[in-house]
């Protein structure tokens, strides 16, 4: 458990009430008692200050004292039976100090808890029975959401009696509406009435997900404190989230007396696992209704909330299967036309009917089509590169762009509302949908821009005092976006991106085919070069041999000089042919895998390189027992001489130059290494190495450039890695796998 300690503050107002803890309060109603008990050996640790008024003993006495002395041995045995189960805890009855009262345990983390408020005596069970089945079978029998709603507050008002009963929903925003009312006939009608998120804060909300009944008894009730206040258990305040006594938020009792309310019951209306909204009662006096009638309650509201799930569900496949006949349609249309941009807006059906909107825009690889009632295409383009590619999520909608992006509110008349889909990953392509902005009134209860006012007597903030109507113009606003439109563009994109997929694999097959017969052609070409150019780079050889064999004497020096360099440069010439062809072969050549010992390979190699002519200085390190490899025998030949090579090379002007050739294993793959200490890499310069023409070692040594470039194709097509690891004049090693 945490061991931050989270209390309940000192002072709340109503600029801090939606950081309020609730659940922590601290105190109880007044009409029953909280104790709250070490589950382990039923020790009483924490108890409500009105013991004496429900046990006849002061709160002082009960604390330490086991449970058993107020309930019994039996119905202890009982209660640490359900414990030790696993199994709900039930309600039990007790006549404590001349009293009925009614027992409810619950588990809050590491305590006990346990509420006792008066039983009724008169409780019939064949009554409550009557009422079940009147809640089914009106609640089974209503035809659409609205008279569900309608239903529910009658029933509600029926059976509980409460003065005002409504059914309150919420919007995305959190604000309620009033759309059922069942009221006293001299009572003011609320119903239409909106009232803003503030009015239940988020953690009013979240309680409701755990507790779905919440009844305040008497709105003047003094609130009880519980002893002490932090848990001997943990040292935490008490979880009150599922106590039937919790105290109430003086923020919240301070606006149900501004209301004139003297009492108040509210149910949770749960759809798919959301707060969908409240059945909210209000009574003008004290009104206790006890445990089992708040038990009917909540059984009217789980019915309630049943039925409206069905019937949000009917809505959705209903909308759903006419919005899947739009996207057939739509990319039939597409398929007929071979084109995206008029499969979606030059048909028959336009891609902007299959969510209701008055405009729409698509975006394909900077290509903007715009279709209906939209805003200019700069502004379109604006939106896509300021706003729309900042957002992470692939669906983005509001219904008042205006507030997220200030940009908007110069074409509300267009677009005050936005759905868009981003295809794809490369924030290049795009779906957008339109909505004006439908100006519209809404009635709200009490001005919601006046939500604080200044209680004197108690010196701090409260809630608003007014509750009359209070109409307000609104602008700016489009028609809410619904699930079944949101989940239709989804759907709609995720074909379109199907498509747009299929249709760059036909493009890359046939750039495929065409860069195939490019390699072919420039195969023939390299071998054409080849053939060539030779013929005249043989004869400037020889014809500088014969020069050099039988008139080298006869020049002045620095015709010597010239001689020797033309043989020079035809002898780096006829390299290069070959690099450049052997480059060439092995983008094109087909690999042949076999068995290479390659400690043989190495030596045959060193042998062919003439160590102790060419550099007689160098000692070579080879590893006993190399492990083989299965690889192409031509092409790793070609892998291991470029690299001994330039290692012998690159180290032969040092003092004492060294290249050691071995194994290591890499991720469970073979890998090996050539390593020299010579004039080193830079490491900055590493994608450099590896192309062919570039030069990293400067112009003191001799090469193409392309030896690397070879060794890192050869790899690449074994489908391997070489990397390498340098210090400048230190030495370098490179290593690699296949």
């Amino acid at each position: 458990m945490d061991n931050e300690q989270v209390v309940y503050p000192q002072e709340i107002d109503i600029l801090n009430c939606e950081k309020e803890p609730i659940h922590l309060i601290g105190k109880s109603q007044a009409h029953g008692i909280i104790l709250a008990c070490n589950p382990g050996n039923f020790q009483i640790t924490q108890c409500g200050t009105n013991a004496e008024e429900f046990f006849g003993i002061d709160y002082k006495e009960v604390l330490n004292k086991n449970l058993e002395d107020f309930i019994g041995e039996n119905p202890l045995k009982k209660l640490k039976n359900e414990l030790q189960g696993g199994r709900h805890l039930l309600p039990e009855e007790f006549e404590i100090n001349g009293r009925q009262l009614l027992m409810l345990p619950h588990l809050a983390g590491e305590n006990l808890i346990l509420d006792f408020e008066e039983s009724d005596e008169s409780r019939d069970s064949l009554f409550f029975q009557r009422q079940l089945i009147q809640i089914l079978k009106n609640l089974n029998a209503s035809g659409n959401i609205s008279k569900l709603c309608a239903d529910a507050a009658r029933l509600t008002k029926d059976i509980f009696g409460y003065d005002r009963v409504m059914v309150y929903k919420f919007d995305e925003e959190w604000n309620g509406e009033v759309v059922a009312e069942e009221k006293e006939d001299s009572l003011e009608s609320w119903l239409g009435l909106h009232y803003p998120a503030s009015d239940i804060p988020a953690q009013s909300r979240e309680l409701f997900l755990k507790h779905r009944v919440r009844i305040i008894a008497d709105v003047n009730y003094t609130p009880i404190p519980i002893h002490p206040e932090i848990s001997p258990i943990n040292g935490q305040p008490l979880d009150l989230s599922k106590s039937q006594l919790r105290g109430v938020s003086p923020i919240h009792i301070e606006y149900l007396k501004n209301m004139k309310v003297g009492a108040s019951l509210t149910a949770a209306i749960i759809a798919n696992g959301k707060l969908w909204g409240l059945i909210a009662c209000h009574h003008y006096s004290a009104k206790f209704i006890n445990y089992f009638q708040r038990e009917t309650c909540e059984f009217l509201s789980q019915v309630f909330s049943n039925q409206l799930a069905l019937k949000l569900a009917e809505e959705f496949k209903q909308e759903s299967e006419i919005n899947s006949g739009i996207q057939a349609r739509l990319l039939k249309q597409i398929q007929e036309e071979g084109e995206i941009f008029k499969g979606l807006t030059n048909a028959e059906i336009k891609f902007t009917e299959l969510v209701a909107a008055k405009g729409g825009a698509i975006l394909l690889d900077g290509d903007l089509k715009l279709s209906g009632i939209t805003p200019g295409e700069e502004e379109v383009k604006q939106l896509i590169s300021e706003f729309l590619r900042e957002k992470e999520e692939e669906v983005f909608f509001t219904k008042n762009l205006g507030e997220e992006y200030p940009e908007a509110k110069n074409y509300t008349k267009e677009a005050s509302g936005i759905l868009s889909y981003r295809l794809g990953r490369n924030k290049n392509h795009y779906l957008i949908w339109f909505r004006p902005e439908e100006p519209q009134s809404v009635s709200w209860g009490g001005n919601p821009e006046n939500k604080i006012t200044y209680n004197e007597k108690e010196g701090r903030l409260g809630p608003r005092k007014s509750f009359e109507k209070w109409t307000q113009n609104l602008s700016g606003i489009a028609q809410g976006w619904k699930n079944t439109e949101i989940k239709a563009a989804r759907e709609l994109g995720e074909n379109l991106n199907y498509l747009i997929v299929e249709r760059q694999k036909e493009e890359i097959s046939q750039l495929n085919d065409k860069l195939m017969k490019a390699v072919e052609e420039l195969e023939l070409f390299s071998y054409s070069i080849s053939h060539d150019l030779r013929g005249p780079l043989r004869g400037v050889d020889g014809f500088a041999r014969i020069l050099k064999e039988d008139h080298f004497e006869e020049l002045s020096k620095e015709g010597q000089e010239v001689v020797e360099t033309i043989l020079l440069s035809a002898k780096k010439m006829d390299d290069l042919i070959d690099d450049i062809l052997c480059l060439s072969k092995i983008s094109t050549g087909n690999i042949i895998r076999e068995k290479i010992e390659v400690e043989l390979m190495i030596r045959e190699l060193l042998e062919s390189l003439n160590l102790k002519v060419n550099y007689p200085n160098t000692g070579v390190e080879i590893e006993k027992d190399l492990p083989p490899m299965n690889a192409d025998k031509t092409m790793v030949y070609q892998v291991w001489s470029n690299l001994i090579g330039n290692a012998l090379k690159y180290s032969a002007r040092g003092e004492k130059p060294e290249v050691q050739i071995g194994s290591f294993k890499h991720n469970g793959k073979t890998g090996y290494f050539v390593k020299d200490n010579g004039i080193g890499l830079d490491v900055q310069k590493e994608e450099q190495v590896f192309k062919a023409f570039k030069r990293v070692a400067g112009t003191d040594y001799s090469g193409s450039g392309i030896g690397l470039a070879v060794v890192k194709r050869i790899i690449d097509k074994h489908q391997g890695r070489i990397w390498f690891e340098s210090e400048k004049d230190k030495g370098t090693v490179f290593k690699f796998y296949i």
